[in-house]
């Protein structure tokens, strides 16, 4: 007869099984063993995903949004919605050094909630002293308080040359600038060229919001004037500046001007390992194209978590005159994308409204990195040296 306490005994044997099986039935009713081995349940779905009632509680960075009035109740109501602002200055109507002056006292009042970049004017291209003009005004930029340099469309789309030439971003007369820039590690982001819709006739847009503007704004309507480089003249140039200046540090505003195809964006991620690309006043784009295939839009995004960065392109102004439809409009700007990045909600949006679209509910992991993380030493560079 075999003893009953032998590793051999079918007594032994037969209290080790039913003790095993007990012991998966504890983990199975504490929820260990669900929550370890069926990611698709509830529970662990709210490990992984966030919701609609976490906007306001998760930190975030909107990276492209103009401030453009001195008045910090913006900036505080952002704040209250776990918002820090970045605001590029722009070589445009409002002059740049009132830009500068505004968004230095901001900084210097909030450092932990806002950041901006500075830029510089273009008036003087071609003239003897233009690039030195150029480092100066970069370092003016920095030594106030700029996390890096913000460069516009102008760029190969009005600028002119002395013969009368367009002139784009991959001339040599800004190729000292942009060394530079390189040699002193300088952030520069980029919008050059505009989205494919700018190419084509309103009724054939993609984005209501290109349909918008370029009716409001024909002077930027390239289908328009078709003496004016194209689509593919301008990306070549910005990736002739990139080959050109393998270091420099570049974010490609609004998808790097790529926001048609994904696929594109993705081939130009692969070629340039220091390019990155703000989602501003592009997610129509990628509403449109999660329309026809949500999961490639979905799987682009978690490919690519690492070198995209959210923001609007919201804008506010001294001339605003009303503080609750503009908050209202960060608002709901903010919370829309929201819904559609963060979470499965099935919602219409105003760029697509005879479309009702799921949202593609990216991981936290990712939510957290294109929302805050990707963007958090543009504040860290500041708070260092204070």
């Amino acid at each position: 007869m075999k003893n009953p306490k032998s590793p051999n005994s079918p007594v032994l044997r037969g209290r080790m099984f039913f003790t095993f099986l007990a012991l998966l039935s504890f983990l199975a009713f504490t929820g260990f063993y669900k929550i370890q081995n069926s990611p698709d349940t509830a529970d662990s779905r709210k490990l992984h995903y966030y919701n609609v009632s976490d906007f306001a509680k998760v930190p975030k960075i909107d990276l492209h949004f103009h401030y453009n009035t001195p008045d910090t109740k913006y900036l505080l109501f952002a704040d209250s919605l776990n918002f820090r602002l970045i605001s590029p200055n722009v070589d445009t109507e409002i002059p740049i050094d009132k830009q500068l002056s505004i968004c230095r006292k901001i900084k210097q009042q909030y450092p932990a909630k806002f950041a901006f970049f500075g830029t510089f004017s273009v008036d003087g291209f071609g003239s003897p002293e233009f690039e030195a003009a150029t480092i100066d005004r970069i370092d003016l930029c920095m030594k106030s308080g700029a996390c890096g340099i913000k460069i516009w469309k102008n760029m190969g789309m009005s600028l002119l040359d002395r013969e009368g030439h367009y002139v784009m971003v991959d001339n040599p007369g800004f190729g000292k600038v942009f060394e530079y820039m390189e040699k002193q590690k300088i952030q520069l982001i980029a919008h050059l060229g505009e989205p494919k819709n700018c190419w084509l006739p309103l009724d054939q847009m993609t984005a209501a919001n290109d349909k918008r503007y370029y009716a409001n704004h024909p002077q930027y309507h390239m289908y328009l004037h078709p003496e004016a480089p194209s689509y593919e003249d301008q990306i070549n140039a910005r990736n002739n500046l990139l080959t050109g200046h393998p270091s420099l540090a570049y974010i490609g505003a609004h998808l790097a001007s790529e926001e048609w195809n994904i696929d594109e964006l993705a081939k130009s991620f692969d070629r340039f390992p220091n390019l990155r690309a703000d989602m501003a006043a592009r997610i129509s784009h990628l509403l449109y194209q999660s329309s026809k295939d949500r999961e490639k839009v979905r799987n682009f995004l978690i490919k690519y978590q690492d070198r995209i960065l959210y923001g609007t392109d919201f804008s506010v102004n001294e001339k605003d005159t009303s503080y609750k439809d503009v908050s209202e409009g960060m608002k709901r700007t903010w919370l829309n994308q929201w819904i559609y990045l963060a979470t499965d909600s099935i919602m219409a949006f105003r760029e697509m409204p005879d479309t009702q679209l799921k949202g593609l509910q990216l991981p936290r992991e990712v939510i957290d990195k294109i929302y805050c993380r990707n963007a958090e030493d543009f504040f860290k560079s500041w708070l260092i040296k204070l």
